[in-house]
């Protein structure tokens, strides 16, 4: 049981899809490259905004993401 990348982009858009997969009940984590970079005295703009779930929760996931990939 690991976790899986299923978004990397924009901080508005992780934040749609986040929640729009725990409206279906799939647990996310958001990994904040740019908070880390700026917290950390550098900063980058092309760092990105990245969602991970767990591997396990892909199969409930996956309508929901390509959902959204269609929206955007």
């Amino acid at each position: 049981m690991g976790l899986m990348k299923v978004f990397s982009g924009s901080e508005v858009l992780a934040m749609g899809l986040q929640e729009k997969l725990e409206e279906a009940g799939v647990t996310t984590m958001k990994k904040d490259n740019i908070q880390s970079a700026r917290l950390g005295g550098f900063g980058n703009a092309d760092l990105a905004v990245e969602l991970f779930i767990q591997e396990t929760d892909f199969a409930k996931a996956n309508p929901v993401i390509e959902e959204f990939r269609m929206s955007i």
